[in-house]
């Protein structure tokens, strides 16, 4: 499964890259105008920052607007990723900017039928958000099982983002149920790192380590140790 960054933040981003985490980014206009930024320099510099799918949300309501939003941003920069709302006029304008090859996200789905609209629309991705169906005690991963049952039975090509992730079980849920992608914001990325157990093992360790006398500590290895060419070594 591949891991999306949610966020316009390229400091978080530039953090993340350089874990080896990320496959891809993605924003909306919320995390945007948080960065306080002029709008297309700042999304090309998150696409020159990760190697990967960068999605984008139109901001147009009808099908005529998406579109020519969806075709500037394409402009951009290869990795753009247009996103539609799983309207009637966004799967309109998905089907328009699909026909045309430019690679659309289909946000705010919530159901199945939505999901299924979706792809026979030609959407690239399509973006159930769990968070907000576990919000109002409705189940988000039974709706990542119910997408993935009903594309893998039709050979729908589509790839299903896992969108609105609150928390590593999120996470680790999307991935059991085989998932393609699941986007998540910067604390949770932080989570999957943590447990306690690594903590208190690498502080035992430390602490194990500094019982040696210094003169034990050196990490470089004699040179009468170091390792000698292959063909020297006795089988």
């Amino acid at each position: 499964m591949k891991i999306f960054l949610d966020s316009a933040n390229l400091a978080e981003l530039r953090e993340a890259v350089s874990w080896g985490a990320i496959d891809g980014v993605t924003t909306n206009p919320s995390l945007v105008a948080k960065e306080g930024k002029e709008f297309f320099p700042l999304l090309k510099e998150i696409c020159e920052t990760v190697d990967g799918p960068v999605s984008m949300e139109t901001v147009s309501r009808d099908a005529e607007g998406m579109v020519a939003e969806g075709v500037e941003f394409s402009k951009l920069h290869p990795n753009i990723i247009v996103k539609c709302p799983l309207t009637k006029e966004g799967l309109k304008a998905t089907r328009q900017l699909s026909q045309r090859k430019i690679r659309v996200n289909v946000t705010l789905c919530f159901s199945a039928s939505q999901a299924l609209l979706a792809a026979k629309a030609g959407a690239f991705f399509v973006s159930p958000f769990v968070g907000r169906l576990d919000d109002i005690s409705q189940d988000g991963m039974a709706l990542i099982a119910d997408i993935k049952t009903i594309y893998t039975n039709y050979g729908f090509t589509t790839q299903i983002l896992v969108a609105s992730v609150r928390h590593p079980l999120h996470v680790v849920a999307a991935a059991r149920l085989g998932a393609d992608i699941a986007t998540m914001p910067f604390s949770v990325l932080e989570a999957l790192v943590k447990h306690p157990l690594t903590d208190s093992g690498l502080e035992r360790f430390l602490k194990d380590w500094e019982k040696l006398p210094a003169s034990a500590k050196s990490t470089k290895p004699p040179a009468s140790l170091a390792a000698r060419p292959a063909a020297s070594r006795r089988p």
